[in-house]
């Protein structure tokens, strides 16, 4: 049988947990988010052939499409699990060979090194707030933000999140003032704090946010898209409630280390796009509120050019807000 070994990383702490293709839980550790602890935690885990280090939910859902190169694909999502997966060996690979490593990133605002790109698909975010919250509606809410300002707070994941420079950018486009309160672990303590009450507001990924919206746990202001999403018609898009161009995405992109032969990426990328066009994938992402660009734009080239944009349109607000990533 084959499994997946995930890895579930935050600032403090790292959940290893692996799973069978049902999803079946099989095995699960919690320990300290260190390169140290994540490597000796792999190490335990029970012996089976190691699929898959998957980030998040997205993974797996790409690993039947991947498998069909014959190995293991190895996706990681941050410095410790990357560092805890090189100590184990599995970086020694071939990079002639299209079947070795590969890194599935969620990513949008920084540059990633010595890399070279595959293929994406975005996660638009959700404008989203208490459900007790006065504003009923992005106009309502800047104009309550704009009479009240510095009282709201918005929750993120720390300096230079994707939460943080998009409140930051919303504040920009819409003339508003709130604050930034941070969390270390990220979404997770975002919401647990918006469902109690103890934040206003915050820019959430659809794939988080939606079951908390369809629930009636949280009030959902629009996407920030310039389309309404398929999972949720009902949700307008920022240009409908009254933000136009406040569009934000978080992206998923596909990464091979520099200097990998270009044949090798254009199997691995094939491979990554025969994936993206299966119907069952597809019904899944666009069940969590996550949109698959067309073909064509999923190639190496058409990720480097979004990833060039996306640097040149994010750049400058950082430097200009002297946002430093904790």
């Amino acid at each position: 049988m084959e499994y997946f070994a995930g890895l579930d990383v935050s600032m403090e702490e790292t959940q290893v947990c692996v799973t069978t293709q049902n999803g079946a839980v099989i095995y699960e550790e919690k320990v300290p988010s260190t390169a140290a602890s994540v490597a000796a935690a792999l190490a335990r885990v029970p012996a089976c052939r190691r699929v898959l280090f998957e980030t998040g939910r997205m993974a797996p859902m790409l690993y039947h499409g991947l498998s069909r190169l014959g190995l293991p694909v190895v996706c990681v999502e941050s410095r410790q699990a990357y560092q805890a997966l090189k100590s184990l060996g599995t970086h020694k690979t071939d990079r002639n060979d299209a079947r070795g490593l590969a890194h599935l990133s969620r990513t949008g605002f920084f540059k990633p090194v010595h890399v070279k790109s595959l293929s994406a698909h975005a996660i638009r975010a959700l404008i989203i707030a208490r459900k007790n919250f006065p504003a009923d509606s992005v106009k309502e809410l800047i104009a309550w933000l704009k009479a009240n300002p510095d009282k709201a707070t918005q929750g993120t994941a720390g300096p230079g999140s994707g939460q943080h420079v998009s409140g930051v950018y919303f504040q920009n486009v819409t003339g508003t003032r709130f604050q930034f309160v941070p969390y270390r672990a990220g979404s997770s303590e975002i919401m647990r704090d918006l469902l109690s009450g103890h934040i206003d507001l915050t820019f959430d990924q659809a794939i988080t946010a939606l079951p908390h919206v369809r629930g009636g746990r949280v009030k959902a202001y629009a996407v920030s898209s310039n389309n309404r999403l398929a999972a949720a018609p009902d949700i307008p898009t920022v240009d409908e409630a009254g933000a136009p161009g406040v569009y934000i995405s978080t992206w998923y992109g596909m990464w091979v280390p520099k200097g990998t032969p270009q044949e090798a990426i254009r199997k691995l990328t094939a491979a990554a796009m025969d994936a993206l066009a299966d119907s069952t994938v597809r019904e899944r992402l666009a069940g969590l509120g996550q949109e698959i660009p067309p073909r064509e734009q999923q190639s190496a080239e058409a990720l480097a050019a979004h990833h060039k944009a996306e640097i040149e349109k994010w750049w400058p607000l950082i430097k200009a807000a002297n946002i430093k990533a904790e």
